[in-house]
């Protein structure tokens, strides 16, 4: 997920990206503490996205407070 892609979406789409991709990340550690991942660096391109998707949630927040 690019972060021009993430800028298209409105911060409702944001946020419900972000838990789904929490909850991805929570089954992949889950998983991985019972048995070999297929891919282990799946974990860190989700724990990458969620920080993406964080960045340009608080860009919009810090936007429009400096704004008023």
């Amino acid at each position: 997920m690019r972060a021009e892609e993430i800028r298209e979406m409105n911060p409702a789409d944001i946020e419900t990206r972000i838990l789904e991709l929490e909850e991805e990340r929570f089954r992949l550690r889950f998983r991985g503490a019972t048995e070999p991942l297929e891919d282990p660096l799946q974990l860190r391109s989700i724990r990458k996205n969620i920080a993406r998707l964080q960045t340009v949630l608080r860009e919009r927040k810090l936007a429009a407070t400096a704004k008023r």
